[in-house]
């Protein structure tokens, strides 16, 4: 992702209601419905920042700090409690943190090479430590309902184009599942997505054209999905709460959203009768789609109703509606970095 107007990272939170911009100037925090700023906190306090993660929508932010002008180390998470006005934790690892993930009870971190759970936030402490393949993304994601059938944890598996999935659950109760590995794609994995019941993995390789969904429970393809012909970076695959939609954001500046329950609702191929084309014919192509800014990376969630909202690093916030059959019309636009409490300055 490349930094426009001091941007280094966007993220939406758990319950995709809110994201975190991190910025050259520290963080803010945004409330979708209605956009408004929630919190803002600058350089003074943080310095720049380059990885947060909230926790729902409660007081606890994890941060990393990034770009040119850190107060931190780009090795150590800090947790900050905006309740108390002050950071309550730190822990510190031997190389660069490339990533991390909360849940009520657990926090993840990604490095290059390994990736660390702890029980969280009280007490934290090292659960397990897992060995990656080469992760230079910090490739993982998480099932994040308290409820989740399975604590799924997803991340790249050490034979190219493999997933590779731990249930984070039975590895606290100190009952070891073996770990199970999903051959994903022939090339190497460039994002992945875990639904919030931690059923349902998304993966997409840095070819970028299929994004393929897997019953996590039985390990089985349940759907292809097809984002288009030529190659592009993925940058967000996300499913929506409900599990029934699934949308996708690339460098082509489209927004693809695809039906996961009613897959009638997805577009097929008009060569779907003819043989040449190969794996054109089995897989479904988006039921509507919205553009943003090309080469912009954007984070994309479901809002409320059938909606979609997209976020880029050039700071626009889109809102896009979408119906069932494939109509997408635009309900909102704004520069989100536009938008503060001006008492705070």
């Amino acid at each position: 992702m490349s930094a426009a107007k001091g941007i280094l990272g966007l993220r939406f939170n758990q319950d995709q209601g809110c994201f975190t911009s991190c910025m050259e100037s520290g963080l803010r925090v945004y409330n979708i419905e209605p956009l408004v700023e929630q919190a803002h906190f600058d350089n003074e306090l943080m310095g720049s920042i380059g990885i947060a993660e909230m926790l729902w929508r409660s007081n606890l932010i994890a941060v990393v700090g990034g770009g040119t002008r850190p107060k931190f180390a780009d090795n150590t998470v800090l947790i900050y409690d905006d309740l108390a006005k002050k950071f309550i934790m730190e822990i510190t690892f031997a190389s660069p943190i490339k990533a991390l993930r909360l849940r009520r009870d657990k926090l993840v971190v990604a490095l290059q090479r390994e990736i660390h759970v702890f029980s969280f936030p009280v007490p934290t402490r090292r659960l397990l430590t897992l060995e990656t393949r080469d992760n230079p993304m910090g490739l993982m994601e998480i099932a994040t309902l308290a409820t989740a059938k399975k604590q799924l944890l997803a991340f790249p598996g050490h034979k190219l184009g493999s997933v590779q999935l731990v249930d984070l659950g039975a590895t606290e109760a100190g009952t070891s599942s073996a770990p199970t590995t999903l051959a994903a794609h022939q090339g190497a994995i460039a994002c992945i997505a875990v639904n919030p019941e931690g059923t349902m993995v998304a993966t997409a390789s840095t070819q970028g054209t299929l994004v393929r969904v897997w019953d996590s429970l039985r390990k089985q393809l349940l759907i292809e999905l097809r984002r288009g012909a030529d190659p592009a970076t993925v940058y967000c695959i996300t499913f929506s709460k409900d599990s029934e939609f699934l949308c996708a954001s690339s460098d082509k500046g489209t927004v693809h959203i695809f039906a996961l329950k009613d897959t009638r609702l997805n577009r097929r191929s008009t060569f779907s009768n003819i043989g040449f084309l190969g794996n054109y014919v089995d897989s479904q192509w988006a039921l509507a789609t919205f553009t943003v800014p090309p080469e912009c990376a954007c984070v994309c969630a479901f809002g409320k109703g059938s909606s979609v909202i997209a976020v880029c690093m050039d700071g626009t916030f889109h809102k896009y509606v979408f119906t069932s059959d494939g109509n997408c019309n635009r309900e909102a636009f704004d520069v989100f970095l536009d938008i503060c409490d001006d008492d705070e300055f």
